[in-house]
């Protein structure tokens, strides 16, 4: 039972705001004109940007102790679609979906081709799953995969990818991404160096299968489930593999992977000097891998992100071509509206991104003049650019206040309706 939502609705709703709109647009307008600044080509910006949702970024997360579901979860694949193409609909920068196998495995590739296809969505990217075990798999992965000691589990884990990359080539996926858990919780547990050795072995034996034009990102984080050493920790490690794999391997960020206060724009910087950034899982954090709402707790980091990340648009970096995906655990809100909230941020960082007054930063830098520097930057971040956003998608078709449409449609009732809860007691985020 399909429940798309009503376009006469969204289109009542936009009624009710779009006078005020109108008006809170020209007069950003004005003030942008003041600046020399063009605000219908920033609008064009925000219309034509996209980032990715993951395909289990639309159920309830958790935490290490406990998971309390939400109403209408999606119980498959099909249904998971069904909220992205709602998330779409509203907010229009997400139609690319990232899925994740084997939760996300389809019984007809060709099936899900064309449930995605009417709903105008389509598929960015693959994520394999070997931090997992699953009801039937042979060998455990508890205590690592593509790094394990036993090189039956670490061929188990590469078949697994490689299923991956089939899938994806039939599904169109631009990239495929591999993140492990592989590591250890104690001093002396694993061999530091030859761990390593074995993940990079391994990857080159996934490498040689990249389909087409499909590229491999693989995605580092500092600790979790591994709390003592990970094996791929840290931006650096990550280049390192990826310059050893080929042209076609890239270092993916998560925002969420580091050290507090860790300098994630200079990783950003260095991982685009060095042709290696492949792309971002965008999300928050306040003590560690969170994973918040994106903005929601540093929305001027995500902003600098940005600002490099324009900055080497702008300029026309060789090579440069990140994809933008979220990467959220929804705990106590619903996914959906976490997600347009979510999706919402990162297109206003990159529109505040446009604004930095290029010119009057270099002089800055080359006077040496920290100051000048500094506001260039955050004249561009407190510039109020939602009226920007809420045009931009009332012109695709959007909604121009997403949650407030969402929430009067009734859809999470509905669905709730429709798809039981099903009782799953325990601890954990999966």
């Amino acid at each position: 039972m399909a429940f798309e939502l009503d376009s006469e609705h969204i289109a009542d709703e936009n009624h009710k705001g779009i006078e005020a709109l109108q008006e809170d647009y020209e007069h950003l307008g004005r003030q942008l004109a003041r600046r020399s600044i063009d605000i219908e080509k920033l609008t064009v910006r925000a219309m034509a940007f996209r980032v990715a949702i993951p395909s289990w970024g639309v159920g309830t997360g958790g935490t290490r102790f406990a998971r309390f579901p939400g109403p209408g979860e999606p119980r498959n694949i099909f249904e998971k679609l069904e909220d992205c193409e709602v998330v779409f609909t509203l907010v229009r920068s997400t139609p690319g979906i990232s899925l994740h196998l084997p939760w996300d495995r389809p019984d007809s590739v060709a099936e899900l081709c064309r449930f995605a296809e009417r709903r105008g969505l389509s598929f960015d990217s693959t994520n394999s799953n070997t931090f997992q075990d699953q009801p039937d798999q042979k060998l455990s992965y508890k205590f690592g995969s593509l790094a394990h000691t036993d090189a039956a589990v670490r061929r188990q884990a590469i078949e697994h990818n490689v299923e991956c990359l089939e899938i994806g080539a039939k599904l169109g996926v631009r990239a495929h991404t591999v993140w492990i858990g592989d590591g250890s919780n104690f001093p002396g547990q694993i061999h530091l160096r030859e761990s390593l050795s074995r993940y990079l072995d391994s990857l080159r034996a996934i490498y040689r299968e990249l389909p087409g034009d499909c590229r491999l990102f693989i995605e580092h984080k500092l600790y979790e489930p591994a709390f003592y050493a990970t094996v791929l920790e840290s931006w650096g490690t990550s280049y390192y593999c990826a310059s050893e794999l080929g042209d076609r391997a890239f270092s993916l960020v998560d925002l969420g992977h580091h050290a507090p206060c860790t300098n994630i724009e200079q990783i950003v910087a260095r991982l685009i000097q060095f042709g290696k950034l492949g792309g971002f899982h965008f999300n928050d954090s306040m003590y560690g891998d969170d994973d918040l709402d994106a903005g929601s707790i540093k929305p001027f980091q995500l902003f600098l992100v940005f600002n490099e990340l324009v900055d080497a648009e702008l300029e026309g970096v060789p090579g440069f071509d990140p994809a933008y995906m979220l990467d959220q655990s929804h705990n106590v809100t619903d996914p959906i509206e976490s997600l347009m909230t979510s999706a919402i941020e990162v297109v206003r960082a990159y529109i505040q991104a446009h604004l930095v007054d290029r010119a009057r930063l270099a002089d800055a830098r080359a006077a040496n003049d920290p100051v000048i520097a500094l506001n260039s930057l955050k004249d561009a971040f407190n510039t109020d650019v939602r009226p920007i956003l809420a045009m931009a998608r009332h012109r695709s078709g959007g909604a121009i206040d997403p949650v407030a449409v969402y929430r009067s449609s009734g859809y999470r009732q509905r669905v709730a309706r429709a798809r039981p809860a099903s009782a799953r007691l325990g601890a954990g985020i999966i």
